[in-house]
């Protein structure tokens, strides 16, 4: 019997990709562990082996198909023909494949699952009814591992939480009535106390109109990462109740003290960029600010306050704009830091990052002041609560004195965004926090003591 080949589960939350590319075809001979596929994920570009050592029978996909974890995408003729049965993906990771910690619990979307179901259920009765619709089902990480504690299938849950996600509390409840789904309440708890909810319902899908009515019309398919980043920030803007302060820094200092050194840096494989600076005054704000470097459980009515600092940098790529996220921030000098960020940002444009070098971020920096502009409104990276944007820094002439007479001098003035959630944290405490951010950039010295 044919081997199947199946994508094989990428990591926490990867549920779907584009086939990127196929690096074999029928009939070739292939080695157990060589890359035979180039799939995207969200936002991480991975090699994927084959899993076994045969001849290649059947391909199934080609270049921009979409793919879900535990769909069919090769077969394999072997000399015995005997099926697999270890997983797809073992040993250590191949540039970004990420081997899953354990089996999931739920079956792969599709026929297969619906099968097994209907056959759990004894003759004469009728299978429950998955409380999810087909795909993923909306839950968080510790939501997924509770279920698996408690062996419930996480499927047959009915979520009560915003936009359709499954909280502990339902997992607890399926689990107490022995694993048949409640009944759905026609509101939920806060809706019946007259409150309103922490976090509003998202919004289904709107019909578009037949724009071709109008005149000729090109449709371009949404994919990979610019489908990713749309359904992200969708998610971001109905979610997050969005405030922003801006204040502009006097950086002149600041830009003489990076030109000193850029050459010492660039020397140790480093660029001493305005974002690596960006960085280190964003940890002394977030140390004395720490609500910034938090989420907001809905669910729970908690907000969560990190004890480390992982910030992501936004980096502009031909293939979108992706978020890698630099551990430990608080924890690494100017010099460290201004190596990192190249190395991550180029290895982002080159799309080699792996699945969790862009997750786990408590804050996120964005810097479009290469292309200009002289501010925007930067969308918060959900479930974060602040996000800090730099704009384009000018040569300006600016007023010093605080009396007559009066200097006239130019500096350069860095211009600065805190998008902030409102539900966590008010308009004085972002002053306060974007005041130590503007503080430390325009005071070298103090910069690297943070």
């Amino acid at each position: 019997m044919p081997v199947e080949f199946k994508l094989p589960d990428l990591g926490e939350g990867i549920h779907e990709g584009e086939i990127i590319d196929v690096l074999v075809a029928v009939g070739d001979t292939v080695e157990d562990g060589q890359p035979i596929l180039v799939v995207e994920t969200d936002k991480a570009t991975t090699e994927v082996p084959a899993p076994v050592t045969g001849k290649v029978a059947e391909i199934l996909v080609k270049p921009g198909d979409e793919v879900k974890v535990g769909q069919v995408l090769m077969t394999f003729s072997t000399e015995d023909e005997r099926r697999v049965t270890r997983p797809a993906v073992e040993g250590p990771p191949k540039k970004g494949v990420e081997a899953p910690a354990e089996p999931s619990p739920e079956p792969p979307p599709g026929k297969a699952g619906e099968r097994d179901r209907e056959e759990a259920a004894p003759k004469g009765e009728e299978a429950p009814r998955s409380a999810a619709p087909p795909g993923p089902v909306p839950a968080t990480p510790s939501t997924r591992r509770l279920a698996r504690e408690l062996g419930v299938d996480i499927r047959g849950v009915i979520p009560s939480g915003p936009g359709g996600r499954v909280t502990a509390e339902d997992v607890r409840a399926f689990a107490e009535q022995g694993g048949k789904p409640a009944e759905k309440p026609e509101a939920p708890p806060a809706a019946e106390r007259g409150e309103i909810p922490l976090a509003p319902a998202v919004i289904s899908r709107v019909e578009v109109e037949d724009h071709a009515r109008w005149g000729p019309v090109e449709r371009i398919p949404l994919k990979s990462i610019r489908r990713a980043t749309a359904r992200h920030m969708a998610l971001a803007w109905s979610q997050i109740p969005h405030v922003a302060h801006q204040d502009v820094a006097d950086i002149t200092e600041l830009e003489a003290f990076r030109r000193r050194h850029k050459a010492g840096i660039e020397d140790r494989g480093g660029a001493l960029s305005l974002t690596v600076f960006a960085l280190k005054a964003a940890v002394a704000a977030l140390k004395a600010h720490p609500r910034f470097n938090a989420s907001l459980d809905t669910a729970a009515e908690e907000i969560v306050l990190k004890q480390y600092v992982h910030i992501g940098v936004a980096v502009d790529s031909d293939r979108g704009l992706i978020v890698p996220v630099i551990r430990d921030v608080d924890r690494k000098s100017v010099t460290e830091l201004a190596i990192e960020l190249l190395s991550l940002a180029e290895r982002t444009r080159e799309g080699k990052t792996q699945v969790e070098e862009l997750q786990g971020g408590s804050f996120t920096i964005t810097n479009i002041g290469v292309l200009g502009g002289t501010g925007f409104n930067p969308i918060i990276n959900f479930p974060q609560v602040a996000i800090l944007g730099l704009a384009q820094a000018r040569w300006q002439s600016i007023v010093r004195g605080r009396h007559e007479p009066f200097e006239i001098v130019p500096r350069l003035m860095l211009p600065l965004i805190l998008g902030f959630d409102h539900r966590v944290v008010d308009g004085a405490d972002a002053a306060r926090f974007l005041n130590r951010v503007k503080e430390n950039l325009e005071d070298p010295e103090k910069l690297l003591l943070v």
